[in-house]
């Protein structure tokens, strides 16, 4: 049995990855996400209810295999489908404010509300 380069660097591939065969890049609420199918991740809150499923169509990249589609900026007919699993509000963070020999202390906290999703397909369009 011979290995051919290609064979090797797609195998080392998988093992660096996880094992994942196929995974996109999204775009929502001003960050980019890696998700593949399955993967539950944490978005900024969208006005979406409970157990709705939507559909992200910023997809900046799609990985199929060996097969990887850059979009320029978008994948075109690329769509990943994803049910909202709930709402909630992060850890909350504290802002202080200070300035020295002035008296002036100002704390204050901040809980960035989010959108809990569970990736259910990542579709290319049919190319």
């Amino acid at each position: 049995m011979t290995l051919d380069i290609r064979d090797v660097v797609c195998y080392s591939y998988a093992v660096i990855n996880g094992g994942e065969t196929m995974y996109a890049v999204v775009a929502t609420g001003g960050k980019q996400y890696k998700v593949s199918a399955g993967d539950r991740i944490k978005v900024e809150k969208l006005n979406e209810q409970t157990g709705e499923s939507i559909e992200l169509s910023e997809v900046l990249l799609v990985v199929d295999g060996e097969k990887v589609k850059v979009g320029q900026p978008k994948v075109k007919n690329a769509k990943v489908v994803a049910q909202v699993i709930g709402h909630g509000r992060g850890r909350k963070k504290i802002i202080f404010k200070k300035k020295k020999r002035e008296k002036y202390r100002r704390k204050a906290g901040h809980r960035q509300e989010y959108t809990e999703l569970e990736i259910k397909e990542i579709g290319c369009g049919g190319e």
